[in-house]
């Protein structure tokens, strides 16, 4: 059963003299998995993963929860195929771009222009600059209780590690609990008419909306003249294919979009309220807002990938295939854990499209060190992921043998519960969060 990761090791080593932090995302580090156990990848296909040490593994997280249709769908790669004797990138629009934007805008509820890039977090900062220039204020209300809306400057402040941010851009940002109106009531009531937006993700994996929040925050920034963004990011094509605005009924003015939208192929989007949306182009008498204006915003590549993917949605239900496999997980998991009495302390919980798993210490504490020892558990059975966020390619064979390796996997956790002391069940520090202030020494295997 053991894997060896030797080659995974001395690759990741050079990674780290070249690459900062060895990955080129927080969440990818090789501080997030058991130490001398961070795969290298060299392929994937539907939902699983090769890596360079040839150990195969069905994969969960999929791409950052990017991937839904599976790795190598061939009708996205057809499309792709089809595109790249036509060319790529031109000094004028192309029929693409209209087909793509028609598309998006068919099946997005809260949204009459649309305007594509390559990342979510450029589609949140031009959102909330967007929303300031309508507005004429600075302030942004952001929902804290989720964990990442950007990479730019106006989020990175609020977190821990926010060194290079500038005190006063940190300062424009102000808190709020998610189901909490009262929290956001009180945002508008300490500073008002100071707001400019309202951001959140308007479900989370974790948590859904409460009876008639969304509905009152729609209602809190019409009665406060502020302009309220969902961050679609992740629940695009993953709660449905119109986002979490189409399963909830509440329309924002923007949102932003990323991740599913290519399949693994990089697109992201800000979309809203034409009145908004023109802010940013040629058809206002107001002073123009600077609205997303990039290279490869619109290279054919993507916009095929993306059309492909919308063409399968509408194809197919890949959503219900997502829910009724996750469901499976879900339950499977929990009943392994209750049957070795340990369900207090590993679950799987959350939107079964996007579902994580849960570790905790004999205190019944979240514990990093628990964790460890679960994804070791795993990684050695040819399970790999930080979560269990599925795809529509995981077959029922796929979640049999993840639950078949997390049944395993207990015995070593009930031990590790029973003594208090994981950190014996393996080897080297315990996984760290990704978004820490300091980082911790770390071994590297090098190769000279």
């Amino acid at each position: 059963m053991t894997k060896s990761f030797v080659r995974s090791s001395d690759l990741q080593a050079r990674l780290h003299r070249v690459v900062p932090g060895g990955a080129h995302t927080f969440a990818k580090a090789s501080d997030q998995y058991p130490e001398g156990m961070a795969p290298v990848l060299v392929r994937g296909r539907a939902a699983h993963v090769w890596d360079v040490d040839g150990n195969e593994f069905v994969e969960y997280g999929m791409g950052m929860r990017a991937i839904t249709l599976g790795h190598c769908f061939e009708p996205v790669l057809d499309a792709v195929r089809a595109v790249l004797d036509r060319g790529i990138a031109f000094t004028r629009p192309t029929d693409l771009e209209l087909a793509a934007a028609e598309d998006f805008l068919g099946f997005v509820p809260g949204a009459d222009m649309v305007k594509f890039c390559k990342n979510a977090s450029d589609a949140t900062a031009t959102a909330i600059r967007l929303a300031r220039g309508a507005t004429g204020r600075d302030l942004v209300a952001m929902c804290s209780d989720q964990p990442y809306f950007s990479s730019q400057d106006w989020f990175v402040g609020t977190l821990p590690i926010n060194t290079g941010v500038p005190e006063a851009v940190r300062a424009l940002v102000r808190p709020f609990g998610y189901n909490d109106l009262s929290s956001l009531e009180a945002v508008f009531e300490a500073e008002p008419g100071r707001v400019a937006c309202v951001i959140l993700e308007a479900a989370s994996a974790l948590t859904e909306p409460e009876p008639g929040y969304l509905e009152g925050v729609r209602a809190l920034c019409d009665r406060h003249g502020a302009v309220l963004v969902f961050d679609e990011t992740i629940t695009g094509l993953r709660w449905a294919l119109g986002g979490a605005q189409a399963v909830y009924g509440v329309r924002p003015d923007l949102s932003t979009w990323g991740k599913a939208m290519g399949n693994g192929f990089p697109i992201a989007a800000l979309a809203g309220r034409r009145e908004l949306m023109e802010l940013g182009g040629l058809d206002t008498d107001r002073p123009r807002v600077f609205v997303l204006s990039s290279t490869n915003g619109a290279e054919t590549v993507s916009l095929a990938a993306f059309r492909a993917v919308v063409a399968a949605y509408r194809r197919d239900d890949p959503v219900a295939t997502m829910e009724a496999r996750g469901a499976a997980l879900a339950d499977g998991v929990n009943a392994a854990a209750a049957e070795a009495g340990i369900g207090e302390y590993l679950d799987v919980v959350g939107r079964r499209s996007c579902m994580v798993f849960r570790t905790f210490d004999r205190d019944g504490r979240p514990s990093q060190a628990m964790r460890t020892l679960f994804l070791t558990e795993l990684l050695q059975r040819g399970v790999l992921g930080q979560s269990f966020v599925i795809s529509a390619a995981h077959t029922p064979a796929d979640v049999d043998a993840t639950i078949e390796a997390a049944r395993a996997a207990m015995p070593s956790y009930r031990k590790a519960l029973e003594t208090g002391r994981p950190e014996e069940l393996f080897d080297g520090r315990p996984v760290a969060p990704a978004h820490r202030l300091m980082a911790e020494p770390r071994r590297l295997r090098v190769t000279n």
